[in-house]
């Protein structure tokens, strides 16, 4: 097995657990876990903190059933078809940040650690999926009965409110489950730039912070940000076991999920734009309402879970929590300097050309991930 990370990630050292899971870790009054959707490259279940988490049966695998049976995308012709066969390695990171269970000799957990992952592979390092591929992972999500859907993808170009895309979203909202989308990692030239289908409205868009809780370079910035949540340095699962070190809006995303999951199982009756507004309400923020680089701020999972006595419809600017004082690095175990801070952002700039890309056929739907470092479960190469 893989070498697993003995230490609490700094991105969970700053949860306090006993309080976060005070009511739930995942699962109802009913005793039923909620259902969260990872739409990626596959979730390898044989990671063991993954093992239990991971809906089987429900699975799909949209490039290796194909309309003539051939399996000329996934590699393996003995792969299983169920959505379990992740050899990029993404999506079985995105899946562990959202459901992994405790394990003895690592302090990494997911936020809903009894939640339940549908494993739905859309994509690959090729870039072998399409707009079309991710629209119906969508309304398979839907058909498998999801409450949460994270999508850690976003376009290389502007999608219309009128694509199918589009309509796949409205098509979940309708169903009352919440879409959660990464931002995108393209943020290095401080330009604003809309990306999809993060920028659709209703989905809660999640951009990328650091230990000090300022937007990660790398991290998109746009009017559609919703929330940032940590996304340097992130720990999570890897396919056969262990984990790794990864970077990118990618997985910001499920740390966000797995807090909309957490609501979902307190507030089955909440509507789904009203965990979003929870989410969004309760963020850690210093300036007064939402700006274009962390959105309303940086996700604090325990006050959504405990400042929560009943549902708003959406977030408000008026509620204090603008006057906050910025987070002070040396109260956090990790933190760092303001030299170490810039040197930091000095190697991201440098690093900039060799983020990943993995481009989608068709409407060109892709993830991209800052500094790779499994290179044993991706391609590093830009596709």
């Amino acid at each position: 097995m893989k070498q697993q990370i003995k230490e609490r990630p700094w991105a969970l050292q700053r949860i306090v657990f006993d309080q976060l899971w005070q009511n739930t870790k995942g699962r109802d009054a009913h005793g039923r876990p909620v259902r969260v959707a990872v739409i990626d490259t596959g979730v390898d279940n044989t990671n063991p903190q993954l093992a239990e988490a991971v809906d089987t049966k429900h699975g799909w695998d949209f490039l290796h059933n194909t309309k003539d049976g051939k399996n000329e995308t996934a590699g393996d012709p003995k792969a299983p078809k169920d959505g379990t066969y992740d050899p990029v390695g993404h999506g079985t990171k995105v899946a562990g940040i959202i459901a992994a269970r405790p394990r003895a000799g690592t302090g990494f957990v997911g936020l809903a650690p009894e939640a339940t992952i549908i494993p739905l592979r859309q994509n690959d390092e090729k870039g072998s999926g399409t707009a079309a591929t991710l629209a119906q992972a969508i309304r398979k999500a839907i058909a498998a009965d999801a409450d949460v859907i994270n999508i850690s993808q976003d376009t290389t170009k502007p999608l219309t409110t009128t694509s199918d895309l589009a309509a796949a979203v409205k098509e979940a909202r309708r169903e009352n489950i919440v879409v959660v989308a990464s931002a995108g990692n393209d943020g290095l030239d401080g330009r604003l730039k809309d990306t999809y289908p993060a920028a659709y409205a209703g989905v809660l868009a999640v951009a990328s912070s650091d230990r000090n809780n300022e937007r990660a370079p790398f991290s998109q910035s746009g009017y559609f940000i919703g929330v940032a949540a940590p996304g340097v340095d992130m720990v999570s699962t890897v396919p056969r076991g262990g984990q790794c070190v990864d970077n990118g809006t990618s997985f910001s995303a499920p740390y966000v999920a797995g807090v909309a999951a957490l609501l979902k199982a307190k507030h089955p009756d909440w509507k789904e734009h009203q965990i979003v507004a929870q989410i969004e309400q309760t963020a850690e923020r210093t300036v007064n309402g939402r700006d274009s680089f962390v959105g309303w701020g940086v996700v604090d999972p325990v006050r959504a879970l405990t400042e929560d006595a009943h549902p708003i419809d959406r977030p408000s600017a008026d509620s204090g929590l603008a006057k906050a004082a910025p987070p002070d690095p040396a109260a956090w175990p990790d933190g760092e300097s303001s030299q170490e801070r810039m040197e930091r952002y000095a190697t991201y700039g440098v690093g900039a050309g060799g983020v990943a890309v993995a481009v989608i056929a068709g409407a060109a739907v892709v993830w991209r991930d800052a500094r790779k470092r499994d290179t044993r479960t991706r391609a590093t190469a830009r596709q």
